[in-house]
């Protein structure tokens, strides 16, 4: 989340054809400019014969009345995990809270350092992904960072071979495509951990929860009511976590790094991983922060990968578009992050 009273004062990047990106005028004249790694990056996987290429972006939002807040997203690209050529890891972080950049940027660093020296991840991967989640959150509340209303969401990716590993707290997202025929499907590889998830709201609620809008704590609304529609259609303010007879945290997720008063009402760092394997028929996927998924669908980014051969053109192409409908809902932005990751030559 963003700037506000003025502009977010960043170039685009040069696209892959060479041509100067133009400046984004958005909505009502304000003008956005956009931040990238314009390198495409190259990594094998030499045991199964392909090739990853990749790249990121990340866009600090806009906000007016705090135009020099901090980009609270970060993202961690580390290849070859432990030496191994065939392991690669791909992260977005996005911290919220008044630390939540330290937040952020501690666990992108010290995930991935667990990860890469544990000594069982390739006997079994999802047993040291949930560790390692768990331990950079146990780190994160022993360090001198105050978590004790920040942190982090975490959505990451791990190929070893051609298994793909994604594990999540939090709403951001990870979604690969599917060819079938002619067409390119989206699928979700992480499911958003918020009280719009019914599983995820009765667990909240065993641990002493209160679920309610803002509306409804404040006493504007009926809290009775218990149900807020979904994601998809919602609008406005979401159901949020509050302790009992509190006015806070306020968390409108479930699952987080750090955030260590909302831990006391049910907020877990405990990863949901989902495993795939690699065929020909996933050409790509995307790791990205809720700042992209907000207003487009993950079919809605999946299609406007498959309109570029470049990640580095698609990352700006849903960028710009992200930011655009931000700006038509609301009067600022989130944070923006993108990881586009291309599978070649998978056979």
């Amino acid at each position: 989340m963003g700037c506000v009273h003025g502009k977010c004062c960043i170039r685009f990047p040069k696209s892959s054809s060479g041509d100067d990106k133009e400046e984004l005028d958005v909505f009502r004249g304000k003008n956005a400019y956009i931040l990238a790694n314009s390198s495409l990056e190259v990594v094998d996987v030499p045991s199964q014969n392909y090739r990853l290429e990749y790249s990121m972006l990340t866009h600090r939002g806009y906000y007016p009345e705090t135009p020099e807040k901090d980009n609270q997203d970060s993202y961690c690209i580390r290849t070859k995990i432990q030496g191994n050529p065939d392991a690669h890891f791909f992260g977005v972080f996005d911290g919220h809270g008044q630390f939540g950049s330290q937040c952020s940027n501690f666990v992108k660093d010290r995930l991935v350092e667990i990860l890469s020296n544990d000594a069982t991840l390739f006997d079994d991967p999802v047993k040291a992904y949930k560790a390692a989640f768990l331990s950079t959150n146990d780190e994160l509340h022993s360090s001198d960072i105050d978590d004790s209303m920040s942190g982090t969401t975490a959505i990451t990716a791990l190929v070893i071979g051609d298994g793909l590993y994604v594990a999540n707290v939090g709403d951001s997202r990870a979604v690969i495509a599917i060819k079938e025929g002619n067409r390119v499907l989206a699928k979700d590889l992480s499911y958003d951990q918020t009280p719009f998830r019914k599983d995820e709201c009765e667990r909240v609620k065993l641990c002493g929860a209160r679920v309610l809008s803002v509306d409804q704590v404040e006493g504007l609304k009926d809290p009775g009511i218990q149900s807020w529609g979904d994601e998809e259609t919602q609008g406005g303010d979401p159901p949020r976590l509050w302790v009992q007879n509190g006015m806070y945290p306020g968390t409108a997720f479930t699952r987080s790094i750090g955030d260590s008063t909302a831990e006391k009402i049910g907020v877990v760092a405990d990863p949901e991983v989902l495993t795939v394997q690699l065929t020909p028929s996933h050409p790509f996927f995307v790791v990205a922060s809720d700042g992209v998924f907000e207003f487009l669908s993950s079919q809605n980014v999946v299609d406007m990968v498959t309109k570029h051969a470049d990640p580095r053109d698609a990352c700006v192409s849903i960028a710009r578009e992200s930011y655009k409908l931000w700006l038509e809902h609301e009067n600022r932005t989130d944070d923006i992050t993108i990881i586009i990751v291309h599978v070649k030559d998978l056979t």
